[in-house]
């Protein structure tokens, strides 16, 4: 992302010290706050795009976000160091420059030749996630077959180019990426496994390439649904069933001044306070993994992989619309996947991601063969929340592969 203009910020309790460097004659003001939320609004309206982001040497900006593409590897290291298969890590590099960070993880034990006649499981994370969320599955699903998993475009430890605001671009660039990456790789097929966003993106890549999916398996999807339409007169006047109440007004009106900027802008508007307020608000994701940690290794891993320059999210922002619906349903395209193609949809039983959702889209494939599924005591990241469940299920969907 470039700027226009550069800044040097000095915080002092209340003040900020702004200098501005592409005036020949350099000139300070200083501006007093009463709150560090004063503080954070005035630097979101202070740099272009409502991102706080300094890209000179003269500024000591970094100090401000705790964060860095170094200390993202170090935290992911201590994740994978739990796997006890082979893992292979790189980045691999696309026909544009691009580069999405890798894992190649095979059984230290199986036959080398056994290992290549399987279809290779590819595993493509959720919004805001990155490889390190699949520790507690790789290890048992690459006990018969090579797995893949990356770090989506923009996401993670992947290059973070400029996303257009098109939501029909934005959609293709990252389906573009998944296609190049696996043309380098040289992968015929794969059974194709996404979760949220990332089932999104590879319901959209099936669609573009139907001869590549073996299977595709959809794991608590986002963006299949049609956003709800208000009521008509018509359906006021039937029946005297109750209204479902909406939401309040301060919620929508909260969610129209955030919608403002990109989703995790919080988190880098939070600066120091940045990882601390990722303990307070997802406290989920450490007791997800308390069987591998006792300690903040899987947060300080989610707030380095969110709190780096925001690419992969502006992608989504454009793919999305008001409370997080999505502006090109997946609903409206499953008729295209292929009818002989076989999609499994799993849901965590207590997800926000409505199930029914599944049995509707197996409507409409009619003949063609889908499953729905529902994990019992699961919520959105089914992975994490029953991993050994997760796990048998997709190695039985695999199995049916070869």
């Amino acid at each position: 992302m470039q700027i226009d203009v550069q800044y040097q910020y000095r915080l002092e309790l209340g003040t900020i010290t702004i200098q501005d460097f592409s005036l020949k004659k350099k000139k300070k003001k200083k501006k007093k706050f009463t709150s560090f939320y004063d503080k954070a609004v005035f630097l979101y309206h202070l740099v272009p795009g409502g991102e706080m982001m300094c890209l000179t040497q003269r500024s000591w900006w970094p100090s401000w976000r705790p964060t860095s593409m170094s200390l993202l590897k170090s935290a992911e290291a201590k994740i994978l160091a739990c796997i006890q298969n082979e893992v292979c890590s790189r980045f691999v590099t696309l026909p544009n420059q691009n580069r999405l960070w890798t894992l190649t993880v095979t059984n230290r034990t199986a036959h080398k030749s056994s290992m290549a006649s399987c279809t290779p499981l590819v595993m493509v994370h959720g919004f805001g996630g990155g490889v390190g969320l699949w520790v507690q599955n790789l290890d048992a699903l690459s006990r018969s077959r090579r797995v893949y998993a990356f770090d989506l475009l923009g996401f993670g430890r992947s290059s973070r180019p400029s996303f257009p605001t098109d939501p029909s671009l934005a959609e293709e660039l990252f389906v573009s990426s998944i296609e190049q990456w696996r043309q380098t790789l040289g992968l015929e097929r794969m059974i194709l496994l996404g979760h949220s966003l990332g089932g999104y993106l590879a319901a959209s890549y099936s669609i573009q390439h139907p001869e590549r999916v073996a299977h595709l398996i959809l794991v608590d999807p986002w963006g299949f649904p049609e956003r709800p339409q208000p009521h008509t007169e018509r359906s006021l006047s039937q029946g005297l069933e109750a209204k479902r109440p909406g939401p309040p007004r301060w919620v929508k009106a909260v969610a129209s001044i955030f919608s403002l900027f990109n989703p995790l802008a919080i988190i880098r508007a939070a600066g120091p306070w940045g990882p601390g307020l990722v303990n307070r608000f997802r406290p989920d994701f450490k007791s997800r993994f308390e069987d591998l940690f006792d300690d903040d290794t899987m947060t300080e891993y989610l707030y380095h992989c969110n709190a780096q320059t925001p690419s992969g999210e502006v992608g989504f922002r454009a793919m999305s619309e008001f409370l997080g619906w999505a502006k090109r349903p997946m609903v409206q395209r499953v008729n295209l996947l292929a009818p002989s193609m076989p999609v499994t949809m799993l849901y965590g039983a207590r997800s926000w991601v409505d199930s029914s959702t599944g049995n509707h889209v197996a409507a409409l494939r009619g003949h063609s063969p889908t499953r729905v599924l529902l994990i019992d005591e699961a919520s959105h990241h089914v992975y994490a929340d029953q991993p050994e469940e997760f796990n048998h299920v997709v190695v039985n969907i695999c199995n049916t592969v070869d």
